[in-house]
Formats: structure tokens, sequence, C-alpha cells
């Protein structure tokens, strides 16, 4: 059995002297970009490998040309993969200490890459604290891999097409930021703010219930089809501030048995880049 979605605790927990099962902690704070590997060296699940947001999972941000967390080179992501010790046939579980968003990141890039074996934690380190599982400290590492990626370009749109379909009714552009910020109300990282003309809202924290915990795949199901209606997977394009939370809806999306959606992995950072784009404000 694989899990390609979300994995509990429990579940993890049965695996984790699996030679076929890799962890990857995948904490991260945009206040302190090293506190995620401080973290980890303290304290994290036994045989996880550590995932850093800017120097692993995305490219070098170029001014004036992309968002805050470009995609990694095909090339480059595999090599980090196989540094972990991930091949073709690795279970991939993947965590952090929010409510997944980082975490979501690294699943939607194996999916990007066309390996279906991955999961996030649900309800991540938290969960796995709170439930008293073994913890270990230091840094850890595995035996290299081969993996082969069957690459699945399909899954990302760039901003060509989201400014070609933000305004066809048969598409929904969909901002994945809190409402303060797809409003222009708040905006405490790019220097622009506001949304993309005629895209609808679904803040990602909405997929978390009170326990810390995504929703039901029901639950999750009714929330997006309210909003999206009948609009397939394949012309649902979520978006965030750099790409990142915007997995997190997709992941959700896909939880709920809806598909496989769309990113558009520059986002509202890349829009931004250029002052000709339109920007909208308000409800």
């Amino acid at each position: 059995m694989s899990f390609n979605t979300l994995i509990s605790t429990s579940e993890l927990h049965e695996h984790l002297a699996d030679a076929k099962w890799a962890v990857v902690d995948c904490r991260y704070s945009l206040d302190d970009k090293r506190r995620g590997w401080r973290d980890y060296l303290l304290s994290h699940i036994p045989g996880a490998v550590y995932a850093h947001l800017s120097d692993d999972l995305a490219s070098p941000a170029v001014a004036g040309k992309t968002g805050r967390h470009p995609l990694p080179t095909i090339d480059s992501l595999t090599a980090t993969l196989e540094k972990w010790g991930i091949g073709s046939d690795t279970q991939v579980v993947a965590y952090d200490d929010g409510n997944g968003a980082i975490a979501a990141r690294l699943w939607w890039l194996l999916k990007w890459l066309g390996h279906d074996q991955v999961a996030v934690l649900d309800g991540g380190w938290e969960a796995w604290r709170r439930d008293q599982l073994p913890t270990t400290l230091g840094r850890e590492t595995r035996h290299a891999a081969t993996f082969s990626p069957q690459p699945c370009p399909h899954l990302a749109v760039n901003v060509e097409a989201v400014t070609s379909r933000r305004n066809d009714p048969a598409w929904r552009v969909v901002d994945s930021r809190t409402r303060d910020r797809y409003r222009g109300e708040f905006e405490p990282i790019d220097p622009v703010a506001g949304r993309i003309p005629g895209a609808i809202n679904i803040p990602h924290p909405g997929n978390i219930g009170p326990d810390g915990k995504f929703l039901s795949p029901s639950e999750l199901r009714s929330q997006f089809k309210s909003i999206l209606g009948s609009t397939p997977a394949d012309q649902t394009i979520f978006y965030c501030g750099s790409g990142v939370t915007a997995a997190h809806n997709i992941l959700a999306y896909a939880h709920a048995g809806l598909g496989e959606a769309r990113l558009f992995s520059g986002s509202w950072s890349e829009w931004i880049v250029d002052p000709l784009r339109p920007v909208a404000t308000g409800r």
C-alpha cells in the first residue's frame, strides 16, 4: 500500500524502520531561514533528512524576473532527492511544524516529477510530539539512491497562461492567501498588495480543522465544490505569494478526490515584477 496525499502519525510510526521509506523534515521560517535546520538538529522524527525551502525546494530568485521561490530545475531536484536516498520506488513522507504548507511544496514537487508515492504527515511535527512518538537529534543521512524523473509539466502553468485564462469563465484562478492579502489590505512580504484580477479566494488555512489536521475528504470536497462548482481540476489554477502555500490547497483538493489541479508556481511575487500587469484590490 502506498500513500499519496496524507498519512497519519500511527501509520508512519509503523514504517519507521522500513528501508523503502524516507522521511523529510521541511520545517522553515520566513522570519529566520535557518531556524528549521536548528530545530531539526535539536529534535526530529528518527531517520528524517532535512529539506530547506530556499536551498533545496526552489531555485535562486532572479530580481525583476521570477517570484520568490522559483521551481528548482529537474536535474537539481533529482540530484537532491538521490542524495537524500529517495529512489523511484521510495515512499516519501514530508512534514513541517506549521499546517503542512512547506511539506506540501515537497509533495507537489515530487508529483511534478511523476513520483506518486509521497504523502504529508497529517498534523505534522506537533501531532507527532503530541502522540509522544520517538524523536532523535543530530544530522542524519541516507544511502544515495537512483531517482528517474517522469516529468509532468502539465501540473504547472506559467504567467502567460494565467494572463490568458484569468477572465475565461471556463477556468478558475484561485488565490490561496488569507483574505486580507487577497483584498490588498495587508501585505507583509511582497512590495505590491492586491491580487490577480479575476482570481477568487480560497485561503489555504481553511483546509485545517481545530485539531491541527486536515479536514475529512468529504468536508474538503464540500468546501471546494461550493466555490469552484463544476470547474474540472485541469482548469483550476492555484497560486499564492510564491508558489508554496498554493501547494497546500492542491494537496487538500487531491485529498478530497477532486483530481490534480494546476499550480502557478511564480504566483503573486512573479505577477508583480511586471508593472504593466494589472492588480486588483478590495472585495
